[in-house]
């Protein structure tokens, strides 16, 4: 019996090896993994900490020109009364153009009318003239 107790015994401690082996394996795989866990979460941490760090700097510039926007904003509002006023008188100042060309151009219509009624008077007085008797005496009669 004894020999049946040392082999019990010897199969225990060879299961008690084997299962401490795996036991080992577990723990080093564990801490491998655990290694790399905290090596991808300290990276993304740093990662994150730069983004944080321009998020930061992006606000600060983004506030910055918010605080210049009403200024601006200002300025194009006093520029588009500026461009208002301007836009009224240049109105203005064409409608007094177009006034004086359609005064101006309804003058050179009332010239070229006269002008034209002359040309027409001249040569109805030539007709008359040559139609007319060569001994007849001229007569100082205006039509």
């Amino acid at each position: 019996m004894s020999k049946v107790l040392l082999i019990l015994i010897l199969v225990g401690a060879i299961l008690a090896l084997v299962a401490g082996v795996r036991a080992l394996r577990a723990y080093l795989g564990y801490r491998r993994a655990r290694a790399a866990l905290q090596e991808h979460l300290a990276a993304e941490v740093d990662r994150l900490a730069l983004r944080t760090g321009e998020l930061e700097k992006n606000l600060s510039a983004l506030d910055s020109l918010a605080q210049q926007l009403p200024l601006q904003i200002s300025e194009l509002q006093q520029s588009l009364s500026t461009l208002r006023v301007l836009t009224g008188a240049l109105a203005a100042s064409l409608r007094q153009v177009q006034r004086v060309l359609s005064y101006s151009s309804l003058k050179d219509l009332g010239s070229e009318r006269i002008a034209s009624a002359l040309r027409a008077r001249r040569s109805r007085e030539q007709k008359r003239r040559s139609e007319a008797p060569g001994d007849a005496a001229p007569t100082d009669v205006h039509p």
